[in-house]
């Protein structure tokens, strides 16, 4: 059975070099995986006199990531981290769903790649989302991560996404790893 993979993207523009990049994922792994792109542009900013019950997009949201086997971040890097909207979002997710069910990250595999413009990818905003994915108890695949430096070199004259062959390589590389560690058990689990 296909795994379940979810991306979300850190940037909720319409033509994101993020969500270009989340889109190769999703064609490189048509035949390995079930991939959906996670939409939640209509989440509200968290806030704890709404928390219970959670809004709608909230409790939709939730419900797709519950579901999934693993999630792919793919983020930009703002000022040397990784954008409020993704921030915010983490924060709905990491909340507990009422007093018996706990937040739905938990025991989840995640991968993390980025584009940018910034000579460093988005390589530290990467090492602030695992340190965050971390506490959350997600269980992280630290190597291959993606970082896509200079992303005036890896789009065409009217801003598509295209990727260097060297780019594309590393992708296809890390969505290969993905799958292979979204459907490997772990051999210790965590005790508590």
């Amino acid at each position: 059975m296909k795994p379940n993979i979810i991306a979300i993207v850190g940037s909720l523009r319409q033509h994101s070099l993020n969500r270009a990049l989340a889109e190769k994922a999703a064609q490189i792994l048509d035949a390995e995986a079930a991939f959906e792109i996670l939409s939640y542009d209509d989440i509200p900013f968290f806030n704890a006199d709404i928390e219970y019950p959670a809004p709608a997009a909230v409790q939709r949201v939730r419900e797709i990531v519950d579901s999934a086997d693993g999630i792919w971040f793919f983020a930009p890097e703002y000022n040397h981290f990784f954008p409020a909207v993704l921030k915010n979002l983490i924060d709905w997710l990491s909340r507990p769903i009422s007093e018996t069910r706990p937040q739905v990250l938990a025991g989840k595999t995640a991968a993390l790649s980025g584009i940018s413009p910034g000579m460093s990818g988005t390589g530290i905003a990467q090492d602030h989302l695992v340190t965050l994915l971390s506490f959350l108890d997600m269980r992280i695949m630290n190597k291959p991560r993606l970082t896509v430096p200079g992303s005036s070199w890896e789009t065409d004259a009217e801003g598509t996404l295209i990727l260097s062959p060297a780019a594309a390589t590393f992708l296809e590389e890390q969505a290969r790893a993905f799958v292979k560690f979204v459907n490997y058990p772990l051999r210790h689990p965590a005790m508590f």
